[in-house]
């Protein structure tokens, strides 16, 4: 399935459904972030039910320490 990720259309396997999944295949799961699907930001515990589909467009932000 082809999604646009943060800009770039990207592969993914047929298998993920949900953009739980899609942090899951890309490791991200455990990480603080902000997810945005076709435009909405996301809220974590909306993960699970957030369905992607062929074309679905996601930016995903991740906070990363310095110093």
């Amino acid at each position: 399935m082809k999604l646009h990720i943060n800009g770039e259309q990207v592969d993914v396997p047929e298998t993920i459904r949900t953009v739980e999944e899609l942090l899951a295949h890309f490791d991200l799961s455990d990480k603080m972030l902000v997810v945005e699907h076709n435009a909405a930001i996301l809220h974590k515990e909306n993960h699970a039910g957030a369905k992607l589909a062929e074309g679905h467009q996601i930016e995903i932000v991740h906070f990363v320490g310095g110093g």
